[in-house]
């Protein structure tokens, strides 16, 4: 092997350092700008979160009464007893005259009454109706804009798509810190406090565990 060599493997070595630094540098922005407004969220709502009993929510609730047609109480059939979800006429019924969303929800079945919990987040709602007379009553209590998007960051009542949103924008948090834990390690040599300020990232919150978490 000749001293020509010696230049060829630098200049192989740059190249390669280039390739990973631009695939590096194109998922990490990729990530944190899919990650940037729901680390936002996130990070608002931690504090909201932490500091809940110093912040006070002041419950709205609303209240409805409504007769239920003959027709469609009739399509209610004769189940007496169990969880199902209600039948396609009385939920389309229950939508137009009310501000709520059935879906196929179970609800709880009796030969007197139909109960459906309809938890949200921020609040909480349920409806009655009474399988005799076809009164239906509604009760919904929201607490606020702070309790929503605390609810959110729980993933509490959101339903299945906020449940993969949370997944994907998890997964995508993830890339970002794994790109910038290599992107660290690649400019370390010139930045000498990398290590010790990743140290320190991980040593502050096991020492606090440790300490004061009993």
């Amino acid at each position: 092997m000749g001293p020509s060599s010696a230049p060829q493997d630098l200049v192989a070595q740059q190249q390669r350092r280039g390739f990973w630094l631009r695939t590096l540098h194109s998922w990490h922005w990729i990530s944190s700008a899919i990650c940037l407004i729901g680390m936002l969220l996130f990070a608002i709502t931690g504090i909201t979160l932490n500091h809940s009993a110093a912040i006070e929510a002041k419950p709205d609730t609303l209240t409805r009464k409504v007769e239920m047609p003959a027709s469609v109480l009739r399509a209610l059939g004769k189940r007496e007893d169990g969880n199902a979800p209600l039948p396609g006429t009385v939920s389309d019924w229950l939508n137009d005259v009310l501000p709520v969303s059935i879906g196929a929800q179970p609800a709880e079945w009796s030969s007197e009454e139909i109960y459906l919990s309809l938890p949200r987040p921020g609040g909480d709602a349920w409806l009655s109706i009474d399988r005799e007379s076809g009164a239906v009553e509604y009760e919904r209590t929201t607490r606020g804009w702070i309790a929503y998007l605390n609810d959110l960051h729980k993933g509490r009542n959101a339903g299945a798509a906020w449940r993969w949103f949370i997944d994907v924008f998890a997964l995508a948090c993830l890339v970002f810190c794994v790109t910038g834990l290599f992107l660290l390690q690649m400019h370390a040599r010139q930045r000498r406090m990398t290590w010790p300020y990743v140290a320190l990232g991980l040593a502050l919150p096991v020492l606090l565990a440790l300490l004061f978490i009993h």
